[in-house]
């Protein structure tokens, strides 16, 4: 658990990174689809 060597600290950053960017796609993708139909009309 307490292990601060810069390989473990640089996985738990991009771990959170990618999280984040995976929450945020589906956040764009939900937007995209609840905006599309109302462009086609």
């Amino acid at each position: 658990m307490g292990d601060k060597s810069p390989k473990s600290t640089q996985k738990k950053s991009t771990q959170k990174q990618v999280k984040a960017t995976t929450a945020d796609q589906k956040k764009k993708q939900a937007a995209a689809s609840k905006q599309a139909p109302a462009k086609k009309k």
